[in-house]
């Protein structure tokens, strides 16, 4: 039995609910990730988009960096660097006691989301225009053996056909 315990955020995925993979559909399908550099000090790439969409979710930033598997500090740290990278703030926060605390969006940081999404769309479908028939050439990964070790070989031999004498 096994002492680590299983983090409660962590996404779980049941492979009975994922369809199996015909052979047509195991091509590699390209995918695109970027960030947006508006000058030497102010960017914006999927971190912070998706730190903001959960704080939309949560309405909350110490929910919203768990939901995505951030530490608080990290979460923290992107939210006051865009503070100074922005004039606009991005979210308000009402600091915890009583009543607790609590963050949301502002229409700005709504923007922000909206036109990152926006060019998302647009440069996934030229991805796929541009690089779908190179994705059809990358080499699937080879299996490897469960303690993370040499790849497996393929079976050497076949198995005996059962026959229903026994």
């Amino acid at each position: 039995m096994s002492t680590k315990k299983a983090r409660k955020d962590a996404p779980r995925s049941s492979p009975a609910a994922e369809p199996p993979l015909r052979p047509e559909s195991r091509k590699a399908s390209p995918g695109i990730r970027f960030r947006v550099d508006f000058d030497d000090r102010c960017s914006v790439g999927i971190g912070k988009i998706s730190l903001l969409e959960a704080i939309e979710r949560s309405r909350s930033l110490s929910q919203a960096a768990r939901d995505i598997g951030m530490s608080y500090r990290r979460a923290w740290l992107l939210i006051d660097s865009m503070k100074g990278e922005f004039d606009t703030p991005v979210i308000s926060a009402t600091v915890g006691g009583s009543g607790g605390g609590g963050a949301q969006l502002t229409a700005f940081g709504r923007e922000l989301i909206q036109a990152y999404r926006k060019l998302e769309g647009r440069l996934a479908s030229l991805t796929l225009e541009h690089m779908g028939e190179v994705a059809a050439h990358v080499a699937r990964p080879q299996r490897r053996s469960p303690a993370g070790g040499a790849p497996l070989r393929g079976r050497l031999s076949r198995p005996l056909k059962q026959t229903g004498s026994d």
